[in-house]
């Protein structure tokens, strides 16, 4: 896949700064910097999203990961996997997210927010009152209120990067973990979900 919109050229101060940060510049950033507002709002509500702590890093960082696989944005893993090795993630949970269903390394409540992932990524969403409830017994209120935005933001970033044709760029060479895409839910999977 290419590139469908053309990358524009960034400010030097942020250019620096995100090379600074990642050792590259995020093809997302590029792109949607052909609109500076927009590229400036979302950086911004990007940098309050990763600042929300009420939910679990790990599990809002496996939830991204379910997204990414489920629309199939190589790029949004190869982020997420780089961000869980800098965030002392485990690294094995991680290298397993596109395929837990069949994974026995995710604890029950790890399995429900990312079958809570892919439910809410569904077209149109899946999410039933039973897992809502189980999520929200166990989280509480503002966790899971937090885990649903984070999860609605995650299909906006990887919905709007696979439209724009963006791929990954090499993130997780750093923690060795291939970015891998789910092909697709089988019935055994769907019926397995927690």
């Amino acid at each position: 896949m290419t590139l469908r919109v053309p990358k524009a050229e960034l400010p030097a101060e942020l250019r620096e700064n995100m090379i600074k940060q990642l050792g590259a510049v995020p093809e997302p950033v590029e792109v949607l910097w052909n609109n500076p507002e927009l590229a400036a709002a979302n950086q911004e509500f990007s940098a309050r999203v990763a600042a929300w702590d009420a939910a679990d890093a790990s599990l809002k960082t496996f939830a991204h990961m379910a997204v990414a696989a489920q629309v199939g944005c190589s790029w949004c893993l190869d982020i997420t996997y780089f961000q869980a090795l800098n965030q002392n993630l485990d690294l094995t949970k991680a290298s397993q997210v596109p395929r837990w269903r069949r994974s026995e390394v995710f604890t029950p409540l790890e399995r429900d927010v990312l079958a809570y992932a892919e439910a809410m990524t569904d077209t149109p969403p899946t999410v039933t009152d039973d897992l809502s409830k189980s999520l929200l017994d166990r989280l509480g209120p503002a966790a899971l209120v937090e885990l649903t935005v984070f999860i609605g933001f995650a299909n906006m970033a990887a919905r709007c990067n696979t439209a724009h044709g963006i791929t990954s760029q090499g993130y997780a060479d750093a923690c060795g973990i291939p970015p891998a895409l789910q092909a697709g839910r089988t019935g055994a999977d769907m019926a397995s979900t927690a």
